[in-house]
């Protein structure tokens, strides 16, 4: 691989993981809200390994090219993210550091439902399958001694690696910066949840104002 061109990856993505996003968002919420954020990590984690299988296996482009099935995906993945939104707005009254307002529940089963709601913000996200179709050819060599599968591969898990160690900053910080202060907390908690909601909404809008131009507009 073209230690130049891995390097100037390395810039980009590391810029692009510490853009605040609706990853920061349920990363903070985690921080707030759960015993431990390792699982909601892990689950947004997962859902960028899921993009970097698509993306070796060619289907990220395949599906770039659907317009209609990214659609869907899009609007799917809007909806999902209104959900998760509204349901991080009615706990902010109760978040706390220790997880003791969350409801009573077998712990194993807790940490692998907030893993999954991570996997499904990242996973789901057709933006961030564009993201690899888009980004990641611009830094393989066809020259390399590495075959092109193997160096987007590589690309795609060095991309997972960073979004680990920031988003376990963003959830340990905010977890360390609020943790005497409650109020903080539960603001910071309701605005993780407003910007999932606005997300969503302009996701969703993305999608539903196409069809109904179409639908007003004489035939």
């Amino acid at each position: 691989m073209n230690t130049q061109l891995f390097l100037a990856f390395m810039v980009v993505a590391a810029a692009l993981a510490c853009t605040p996003g609706v990853d920061w968002a349920y990363s903070i919420a985690a921080g707030l809200r759960q015993r431990s954020f390792v699982p909601a990590v892990a689950g947004l984690c997962s859902g960028y390994v899921i993009h970097t299988v698509l993306m070796v296996l060619g289907l990220a482009a395949l599906l770039s090219g659907m317009p209609s099935v990214l659609g869907w995906l899009t609007a799917a993945g809007a909806v999902y993210l209104l959900w998760l939104g509204w349901s991080t707005i009615r706990s902010w009254r109760g978040a706390s550091f220790t997880g003791a307002q969350e409801t009573p529940a077998p712990a194993p089963a807790r940490q692998f439902r907030v893993f999954l709601q991570g996997m499904g913000t990242s996973g789901i996200n057709p933006k961030g399958l564009l993201f690899f179709v888009a980004l990641v050819p611009q830094f393989v060599s066809p020259e390399a001694a590495l075959p092109v599968p193997v160096q987007s591969g590589l690309l795609g898990l060095t991309f997972v690696l960073l979004v680990a160690i920031v988003y376990s900053c963003v959830a340990l910080l905010s977890r360390k910066l609020l943790h005497s202060r409650p109020g903080a907390a539960r603001r910071v908690t309701l605005a993780s949840g407003i910007i999932m909601l606005i997300l969503g909404a302009v996701l969703l809008s993305e999608q539903l104002l196409p069809l109904l131009g179409d639908a007003i507009t004489p035939s």
